[in-house]
């Protein structure tokens, strides 16, 4: 590609451009390949230099390295108006007065590096600070302490080569890390999450002293991360940072902080808009924020808080990933780093810094102790009388280079010409009031100091890490970590998403969706559910949910299917198509390919199905047999027990129900689970329970089963075991399976009657997902010890009056059993100090099976064994039990 320009008639010479005099236009063809080639390397290099990425000696941007130096030239210990800061700042950067306005705002509302006086915003909220001319600001002591040292600053020439403007300030902390910053330049960006001053005042220490650290992200606005795929602030790891959601009651939800990246109106947007698309139910959302973050969330009857905390999560802004990219400059180049390598260059920068400042302290001690001697030397031995007779100035100097030459051997470095034009400057007056004994101690002082710079210099690194304790004593304070880290669950979309559909089905021209109003309705479900069809052919599929979808004629069976979900279990009884045999098999769908056709019999043309069912919790049942009357078979009409199938996969053949002709299948009864009862476990650090072996076993549970929550504020629960409930961990002192009949013993505080209890008392209440408060509910009373073991013996250290006792005690000796409101036994004692547990057993409830009777008329299904109790786990540790604080 070319541009072709004419150069303009010479206008010393009018007809040169003229061509009606036979002269030729000259054109000029320009190629701009090259040209834009450098142009675009120059824009990009001068965007990631001189704009977007922060340099790795003091984590600036040019900007607000800009913003600070200005305000260091204006400072003068008070507070400048914002305006006036801009348009001194303007004098070294070359860009908008809007850009160094929002660029200020930015540092100052991280609180470190300005204080502010006036409306500067709310980076919770979003709310912009005021203009320019109504807000104030000033660097703040800590800013002052690490951020500028004329003596070790390299300087520049600004844009315009008026003034001069520092390379990069003399940071003496690692302020990229605690600030955080991101950028986008040409090419490349940059995002460095900020850190906690505290933690990264230890880990500098630790690399100082060559140990290991560990840094993770902390934010102003609170909430809680999952760290696990951090990978040390590299680009390619990734962060899960949340809203801390607290339950108040079944019908109010609380968000108390907000994730890193939002704010309380985008975070509220996104709940609206998640209920306006069927995400989540609820009912209003109030903004209550002040001082701290505070949003409501009213839930409509029947909604579970639980599932609802999990959607918020899945659904809104309330859950949020951010993946950092540490890109700094590094010797005029882009470089990507992680976490650690930066806050190592940050810790070996600080100590080089400070050796800078040592050395040069240094050299002007050694200046005022050389001319102190100097001085004194001058003085002492009157050798300002040599120059009375002097008529020259060479001749001056000359004289009291000469008076000084006897006593040179005294001083550490020879005398200048500069060193002796400083004693002619001295005044009559400071020689007539010279005191040698004040000058003798001036230069021993001078001496002291200069002795413990050397042993700084000597123990540099002692010096460095006594420097960063020094920050972290004047201003740590009131810096504690904000955000908390924890380990997320996973949180599946289509496990948590409301029923906002209805699914309906058209079995025999093959239609489902939920847009088939006028057909067959089967149950409610989500837009992100997946539904799985059986045919009459014995053909399945799985499909996501439409408005209308066709599947093929002759449906028996659809529903909304649960991937991985082991207990759902399939009868099935077809007969091949080929050799007229009939089958029955069993199995589960965990797994599958969307979309995809899967034959459930031998594959062969005209195989048909005579028998389904699905089974929730594995039900086997059984089914009557009806052969047809032209069979050879002796018994025509017989029973099949589906208990005594294995269940196997789906592809499985099956096993042979019958070789002759079947007529007819019809269902009798239902059978037990085959699987039995599922087994529970709760994560302490999740607060979730699972079906994955992770964490506290609590039991095997059939459909009715329950879990006992006792709470540290003397409260239980009775709850569900459904995977969607959410426990605070750390209120918790006993989880486990619930029997009616356990003993429960607690040791309480009640304030009313100012005295000490001991109580047992078995589970009353029957109502599920209640808290029941069995303790004084009035200020200051507590719970001091609760158990479920029996025989129960407690070691008490108390005091009565000035006495400290140690009582021993058995619980179930000491305390009947009564109602759950009862106070209990009193303990005469003043106070309890410690409460040791010596010994106590386990409450183990054997299952009682019941006798099965058979009659003669024909032969019935064994029945399963009743359980009135189950066992408890085998695996329980002493601790599961008793719980102490």
């Amino acid at each position: 590609m070319a541009d072709e320009t004419n150069i303009p008639p010479d206008t010393e010479n009018p007809s040169s451009g003229n061509e009606l005099q036979g002269e030729e236009t000259i054109h000029e063809i320009t190629a701009i390949n090259g040209l834009y080639e450098n142009w675009f390397l120059d824009y990009a290099s001068y965007v990631i230099l001189e704009r977007a990425v922060p340099a790795i000696e003091d984590g600036l941007k040019p900007v607000q390295r800009r913003i600070l130096h200005s305000m260091k030239d204006m400072d003068d210990g008070r507070f400048n108006k914002v305006a006036n800061v801009i348009g001194h700042t303007m004098q070294y950067h070359p860009h908008g007065d809007a850009a160094i306005g929002d660029a200020m705002v930015n540092l100052g509302q991280k609180d470190l590096m300005i204080e502010t006086q006036g409306n500067w915003g709310d980076m919770r909220t979003g709310d912009s600070a005021a203009a320019p001319r109504y807000i104030e600001a000033r660097l703040s002591k800590f800013a002052l302490e690490v951020a500028f040292n004329a003596d070790t600053t390299q300087w520049q020439a600004s844009y315009d080569g008026r003034r001069k403007e520092p390379v990069t300030l003399p940071m003496k902390f690692p302020l990229l890390l605690a600030q955080g910053v991101e950028g986008i330049a040409v090419g490349l960006s940059t995002k460095i999450l900020p850190h906690n001053f505290v933690e990264l005042i230890n880990a500098s220490i630790e690399v100082l002293r060559n140990k290991p650290f560990t840094l993770y992200p902390d934010f102003l606005t609170g909430g809680s991360i999952d760290i696990s795929n951090y990978n040390d602030g590299f680009r390619g790891g990734k962060i899960r940072c949340r809203a801390r959601i607290e339950e108040v009651d079944k019908k109010t939800l609380l968000i108390k902080d907000i994730p890193y990246g939002t704010t309380t109106t985008s975070l509220i947007e996104s709940i609206v808009k998640a209920n306006d698309n069927g995400k989540i139910k609820i009912k209003k959302v109030i903004d209550n924020t002040a001082a701290d973050v505070e949003i409501e969330i009213q839930l409509h009857p029947g909604t579970s808080p639980d599932i609802t905390i999990d959607a918020l999560y899945a659904f809104t802004e309330c859950e949020v990933s951010i993946s950092p990219n540490a890109c700094v400059i590094v010797k005029d180049s882009p470089n990507f780093l992680s976490v650690s390598e930066i806050l190592k260059i940050s810790a070996q920068n600080t100590k080089d810094l400070l050796r800078q400042e040592l050395e040069i302290k240094k050299n002007s001690l050694e200046e005022k102790w050389h001319f102190s001697s100097l001085e004194k030397i001058f003085i002492e031995n009157r050798i300002y009388r040599n120059i009375e007779e002097c008529e020259t100035w060479e001749a001056v100097l000359l004289a009291i280079d000469k008076g000084l030459k006897p006593h040179k051997k005294k001083l550490r470095r020879e005398v200048t010409t500069e060193d002796i034009i400083r004693l002619t400057e001295i005044k009559i007056k400071r020689i007539s009031k010279f005191d040698a004994f004040k000058a003798d101690e001036y230069v021993k002082d001078l001496e002291a100091e200069m002795e413990e710079v050397d042993n700084h210099l000597a123990h540099l690194t002692d010096f460095a890490i006594d420097y960063y304790k020094n920050l972290l004593k004047k201003y740590g304070k009131g810096r504690e970590r904000k955000t908390e880290i924890k380990t997320f669950d996973t949180i599946k979309a289509n496990v948590v998403a409301i029923a906002n559909q209805k699914l309906y089905v058209n079995y025999k021209e093959g239609f489902v969706g939920y847009g088939l109003k006028k057909d067959e309705f089967i149950s409610e479900c989500s837009d992100l559910d997946d539904i799985i069809i059986f045919r009459k052919d014995a053909k399945m599929q799985v499909i996501r949910i439409a408005e209308k979808t066709f599947v093929g004629k002759d449906i028996e069976y659809a529903a909304v299917w649960k991937k991985n979900d082991e207990r759902m279990i399939y009868n099935l009884i077809y007969v091949d198509g080929k050799s007229g045999i009939t089958r029955a098999k069993r199995f589960a769908v965990t797994g599958i390919t969307r979309d995809k056709e899967y034959d459930l019999t031998l594959g062969n043309k005209n195989s048909r199905m005579l028998h389904f069912s699905a089974n929730p919790n594995s039900e086997s049942e059984v089914v009557t047999v009806y052969l047809s009357p032209n069979s050879k078979a002796h018994k025509k009409i017989y029973d099949y027990d589906f208990a005594d199938l294995d269940i196997k996969g789906r592809a499985s053949q099956g096993n042979i129900l019958s070789k002759h002709t079947v007529k007819k299948i019809v269902f009798k009864q239902k059978g037990a689970s085959t699987l039995g009862g599922r087994d529970i476990y709760y994560d302490e650090i999740l607060g979730r329970l699972n079906v994955d072996e992770r964490g506290k076993y609590l039991g095997s549970f059939n459909l009715d089963d329950l879990i006992l929550v006792v709470f540290s504020d003397g409260s239980y629960e009775l709850t569900s075991f459904d995977l969607t409930n959410r426990y605070e961990a750390e209120k918790i002192l006993i989880i486990e399976k619930y029997y009616p009949e356990k003993i429960i013993s607690a040791l309480h505080y009640d304030a009313t009657h100012q005295c000490y209890y001991a109580k047992r008392f078995c589970i009353e209440t029957t109502t599920v997902g209640k808290k029941f408060v069995f303790i004084d509910e009035a200020k200051n009373s507590s719970l001091v010890f609760v158990t479920t073991f029996k025989n129960t013996v407690l070691n008490l250290t108390a005091k009565s009056g000035k006495d400290k006792e140690t009582l021993t005690i058995n619980v179930d000796e000491f305390a009947d059993v009564r109602g759950w409101k009862a106070l209990g036994s009193k303990l005469n004692v003043e106070s309890i100090m410690d409460v040791e547990f010596t010994s106590g057993e386990e409450q183990i409830f054997e299952p009682v099976v019941a006798e099965i009777e058979e009659t003669e008329a024909e032969t019935q299904p064994e029945e399963t064994p009743a359980k009135e109790f189950e066992e408890l786990p085998k695996e329980k540790k002493k601790g599961d039990q008793l719980k102490l604080f």
